[in-house]
C-alpha cells in the first residue's frame, strides 16, 4: 500500500483550522481591541453617534457600538452628538448632548474621540462650548449639523476658533432632489465657507449625499476633504473620489449606529484602488488631521 504523504499536511491544516475557529468563537469584551488587529488595520471612523443604539446611558450605547466595531476591526470611534438628537438645539440641549459624549469618552478613553456639537445660530455660546469641550476638554474637533446653512457669516467665529487650535470641522452636507431641510447645508455652501477660511480643515460630511455631484463641487477647494458615511456601498464611489480629489482628501466614516460598519467599510475594502490609498482613507488621513490637537493634549496616535 502506498503511504499517504499528505497525512501530515492534513493534520497541520486541521490543527490550524481548529485554532482559527476557537479564536473566532472566543467572546470579545467590548473595548478590548487586540494589539494584533490594531497593528493590522488601524481603521479610524470620523462619523459615529450614540443615537440608534441600545442602552439607557452613553456608556451602554458606546459599549454596543464597540461590540460591532471590534467585530469589524475598527480601532477608534470619533463620537459626536447625543440623544435624543436636536436639529436646532438650545444652548441647554447642546450642552446636554456634549455632556453625553464626554461621559462616553471618559469610559472608553483608548477607543473613542469626540467632536463638539455646536449650533451656529448662537455663535457666542458656540465659542464658549468649544472652549469647554475642546480647548479645556478632551474633544478634538467640531460637528455641525442642520441648524444653519454653513455659508452664513455667523459661522466665522466658530471656524476661527477651530483654526486657532488646528482642529477639523465635520459639516453635514446633502443634496436632496426635492429640496433640503431648512438650514441643511450643501457642498456649495461648504465651498463658500472654506473659501473665507483657507486655513481651516473642513470635512464634507456624507460627500454631499449625491456623491457624484458632491465630489465635483468641492474638487477645486483644497482645504475640503470628503467623508464617505451614510450612503449605500455603490460601486465606483471611492474610485471616483480618489481619482478626482486624491486619496489624501478622502476620509472614512460610517455614520454608525445609523449605518453599519460593514456596509461602509465595504466601500473602501472592495474599491479598485491601491492598498496605500486604502490605508490613507481608513485612518491615515484622519490621524494626520488630528495629530496637532492630539499631540497638544498628550494623547497617543
Amino acid at each position: 500500500m502506498k503511504p499517504n504523504t499528505n497525512r501530515g499536511s492534513r493534520r497541520a491544516f486541521l490543527k490550524d483550522l481548529g485554532v482559527g475557529l476557537s479564536l473566532s468563537l472566543t467572546p470579545i469584551k467590548p473595548g478590548s481591541f487586540s494589539a494584533r488587529a490594531q497593528e493590522k488595520t488601524r481603521v479610524w471612523d470620523i462619523h459615529c453617534h450614540l443615537s440608534h443604539m441600545p442602552g439607557e446611558t452613553p456608556e451602554e450605547r458606546t459599549a454596543a457600538l464597540l461590540k460591532y466595531a471590534d467585530r469589524m476591526g475598527v480601532e477608534r470611534l470619533v463620537l459626536s452628538m447625543g440623544f435624543p438628537l436636536h436639529q436646532n438645539p438650545t444652548p441647554e440641549q447642546v450642552r446636554f448632548e456634549n455632556d453625553q459624549v464626554l461621559a462616553a469618552l471618559r469610559s472608553w478613553p483608548s477607543r473613542t474621540l469626540g467632536l463638539v456639537y455646536l449650533n451656529p445660530n448662537d455663535p457666542d455660546f458656540s465659542v464658549q462650548e468649544f472652549d469647554r469641550c475642546v480647548r479645556d476638554g478632551p474633544m478634538v474637533g467640531i460637528k455641525l449639523w442642520v441648524a444653519r446653512h454653513c455659508n452664513a457669516r455667523d459661522l466665522d467665529p466658530i471656524v476661527q476658533r477651530a483654526v486657532s487650535l488646528n482642529v477639523p470641522i465635520l459639516q453635514h452636507t446633502w443634496l436632496i432632489v426635492g429640496g433640503n431641510k431648512p438650514g441643511e447645508s450643501t457642498p456649495f455652501d461648504l465651498v463658500e465657507l472654506a473659501g473665507r477660511h483657507p486655513q481651516a480643515a473642513i470635512i464634507c460630511g456624507h460627500s454631499g449625499g449625491d456623491w457624484e455631484r458632491g465630489v465635483r463641487v468641492v474638487r477645486s477647494t483644497r482645504n475640503i476633504s470628503i467623508e464617505l458615511a451614510g450612503s449605500d456601498p455603490t460601486n465606483g464611489f471611492v474610485e471616483m473620489a480618489v481619482r478626482e480629489l486624491g486619496a489624501e482628501r478622502v476620509i472614512f466614516g460610517s455614520d454608525a449606529g445609523g449605518r453599519s460598519f460593514a456596509s461602509q467599510l465595504a466601500k473602501v475594502r472592495a474599491a479598485q484602488i491601491s492598498e496605500d490609498a486604502k490605508d490613507l482613507i481608513l485612518g491615515g488621513n484622519l490621524r494626520r488631521l488630528l495629530t496637532p490637537i492630539l499631540t497638544a493634549k498628550g494623547r497617543r496616535l
